[in-house]
């Protein structure tokens, strides 16, 4: 069996990147943009940082930003219909996971209507018709849903996430300017990077992983391990070394899958609105711990990858443990919780068959039963 790997057509990386917008758009033909943002971020002028340069050369466009930080079936209802509106020829999504989350649907159905419910895109999507084009510009050093075929969105009335993934769905260019993620809060970056940790540890795990996503796990791993702290005070270096690492990470899960952090984390977020990225985080050494004796020696290379001295003379059991508290020590660092006292006991039952359900449980090393989603759940409460 053949593996398959699925990036950008073109990605811009560092300092001044987004410099590089108009003259994609103008070279594509393009000549209506749809620009997808959230309301915060047009708030504290950061998605003016783009649409000025719109504006300097005359590109029309139309900004929608009813997008919910876990977006919703009706932010991508509303949106197409303003895609429609607007007669977009090209979406430019400004910010993280939610604004392209949306623009992902949006795009999707603006080629596909049969998917107009959206529900129906659920799970690996059976689309025939590439999306509408997307140019992709991060905001945030986490989702890496720049590089990836995958989106979240919440279905409000079930209670619940849905993935769906999408080989239509890929951005064409993606932007990773870190001067766009300047102006992030500490608890952003904290969590948004510690999303990105755990796509890059649950990708090198997963059961789809191999050798070319393994090479961008681990370097992932490394950037991230070194970076994250400076990036959380704001550090320039670190900011620059968190967006790679992120978007490294993303090259590599996307094409390889994740596993039950991911799958416990969207349920958590779904019934408590918890920030998916502190969600991840929260979960992380606990999804670890569950799997770690079914990861051979991987758990030895993500300890080092982390900045541990000495792996190589650690047995199992000591290289196992020094991954899981370098985790620990990096997410208390940046200020992650380790309790969700949101949390009900009575909800315990739908939550762990929720996150069984959910399309990323698969990709795990290891089969989990409710009794066992249930026992990790407990463990934040």
């Amino acid at each position: 069996m053949a593996n398959r790997f699925m990036l950008n057509e073109t990605s811009y990386h560092g300092h001044g990147a987004i410099q590089n917008i108009v003259p994609e758009i103008e070279a594509r033909g393009f000549k209506k943009v749809l620009v997808c943002s959230d309301p915060d971020l047009v708030k504290f002028g950061v998605t003016a940082k783009v649409t000025d340069l719109l504006d300097a050369a005359k590109i029309p466009y139309e900004l929608y930003s009813n997008i919910k930080p876990n977006p919703t079936i009706e932010n991508v209802q509303s949106g197409v219909a303003a895609c429609k509106k607007a007669k977009a020829d090209v979406i430019v999504a400004i910010g993280g996971g939610s604004s392209m989350d949306t623009s992902k649907a949006i795009g999707i159905i603006m080629t596909n209507p049969e998917f107009a419910d959206v529900r129906s895109l659920e799970g690996v999507a059976p689309t025939k018709k590439p999306c509408l084009p997307i140019i992709a510009v991060a905001t945030t050093a986490g989702t890496a849903a720049e590089v990836t075929i995958n989106y979240v969105i919440t279905d409000v009335e079930k209670k619940r996430k849905f993935v769906c993934v999408d080989v239509h769905d890929m951005p064409i260019i993606a932007i990773v300017d870190p001067d766009m993620m300047a102006t992030m809060p500490k608890g952003l970056t904290a969590s948004t990077g510690m999303d990105a940790l755990t796509h890059a540890i649950e990708g090198y795990i997963t059961r789809g992983a191999w050798e070319m996503s393994d090479m961008f796990h681990i370097k992932a791993i490394e950037l991230i391990g070194k970076n994250l702290r400076g990036a959380v005070a704001n550090d320039p270096d670190g900011r620059e070394g968190m967006a790679l690492g992120q978007y490294i990470a993303g090259m590599g899960f996307s094409n390889v899958g994740l596993g039950i952090d991911h799958a416990m984390a969207h349920t958590l977020s779904a019934y408590y609105d918890v920030p998916h990225g502190v969600a991840c985080a929260m979960l992380l050494p606990i999804s670890m711990e569950f799997s770690q004796d079914v990861t051979g020696t991987k758990f030895r290379d993500i300890a080092k990858a982390l900045g541990v001295a000495g792996t190589e003379n650690m047995t199992e059991k000591e290289y196992r443990a020094a991954a899981i508290n370098a985790v620990k020590k990096l997410s208390q660092d940046v200020g992650i919780p380790t309790k969700c006292e949101k949390i009900l006991a009575s909800d315990l039952d739908n939550l762990a068959k929720d996150a069984l359900n959910d399309a990323c449980y698969p990709g795990n090393p290891k089969e989990a039963t409710k009794e066992e989603v249930i026992a990790m759940f407990k463990k934040l409460m």
